[in-house]
Formats: structure tokens, sequence, C-alpha cells
């Protein structure tokens, strides 16, 4: 349906209610994966071994956005990381060549 289609079958009221539902009872895709997440999560969590962390539902909710926010941040060179892992550590960084 078309949201032309839609207009003329429903009016604001309508569509208000539709919203305040919602609201109340989301549906759609993003819940569907919610459902299938917190299934998961109990069975990870009742067949987990006893040191093993206890699994979240946010461990097996699906992350669309994670390859793009990657590629948003710069690759890090080694030389950065092991400056940072000095500076972290209180330590003074040795000269090396490269």
């Amino acid at each position: 349906m078309t949201v032309r289609e839609l207009l003329t079958r429903c009016d604001s009221r309508e569509l208000t209610e539709w919203l305040a539902y919602y609201q109340i009872e989301p549906w759609g895709e993003e819940r569907a994966d919610l459902r299938a997440a917190i299934n998961t999560t109990v069975l990870a969590n009742v067949n987990r071994g006893k040191s093993q962390r206890a699994y979240k539902i946010e461990d097996f909710m699906p992350d669309f956005d994670a390859a793009a926010r990657r590629a948003e941040r710069p690759q890090q060179d080694w030389r950065d990381m092991r400056a940072r892992f000095y500076r972290a550590a209180g330590l003074v960084m040795p000269s090396m060549k490269d």
C-alpha cells in the first residue's frame, strides 16, 4: 500500500491510534530480531560452562551498522598502538628504528 492509498483509507485519528498501539506492542523485523535474541540467549546460558560469562541479549542482536562504523574509524598503525600501550602502562617507550 502506498502512502496516498493509506491516507485515503485512514484518517488522522486512526493513524494516531495505530501509532499509540505500536508504542505499546511493537511489531516488525526489529521486534522479531529481539525475540530471537532472547530465545538464543536463554539457550546459550543454559548450555554454557560454569566458568563462562553469562551471555547478554546484545550478544545475539544483529548490528547492521557495525561495518559502517568500523569503516569510519581510521586504521590504527602498530606504532601508534605500541605508544598508547606504553603511555597507558606508565612506561617509557624505548627508541626503535623503523
